[in-house]
């Protein structure tokens, strides 16, 4: 059987500020510029999930996308959307929210879900701004 990959995309919008407690304001500016703004920002996100697997021989899916569209809504982006991420979110918690670890963290929330899907994570994509994303595969 042949190996596919299909993918969700979702959207949510966010803000989040990156900074060190323990350094001072012209230190987090010269490393984060101005993600850290200490007022916050915020950034438009488009999320693509991507399972892989091999299709069902009686449904021809390797698994079925409104599920994974369910998954993906209510493990992340219902937890993201119209939240801060430094503050809001459970599963980033002690975390610095930077788009990195945003993919990770997504990617954690996500993996044992899709296999009781039926499929395999393949990969997280986040993308921030139209100019720059994420990608993570688990490694």
């Amino acid at each position: 059987m042949p190996l596919v990959y299909l993918t969700r995309r979702e959207r949510f919008n966010a803000a989040h500020k990156l900074h060190r407690e323990e350094w001072d304001d012209q230190k987090n500016l010269e490393v984060f510029g101005k993600c850290a703004n200490p007022n916050w920002h915020g950034h438009n996100y488009t999320l693509w999930v991507t399972a892989k697997g091999e299709p069902d021989p009686i449904t021809g899916y390797v698994l079925n996308l409104a599920d994974l569209r369910d998954v993906v809504r209510e493990k992340v982006t219902d937890k993201l959307d119209h939240r801060n991420l430094n503050l809001d979110v459970d599963f980033l918690k002690g975390i610095q929210p930077s788009t990195e670890n945003l993919a990770v963290a997504i990617w954690e929330e996500l993996v044992e879900e899709v296999k009781k899907l039926g499929g395999e994570l393949h990969s997280i994509k986040v993308e921030e701004t139209e100019n720059n994303s994420v990608e993570y595969f688990g490694e």
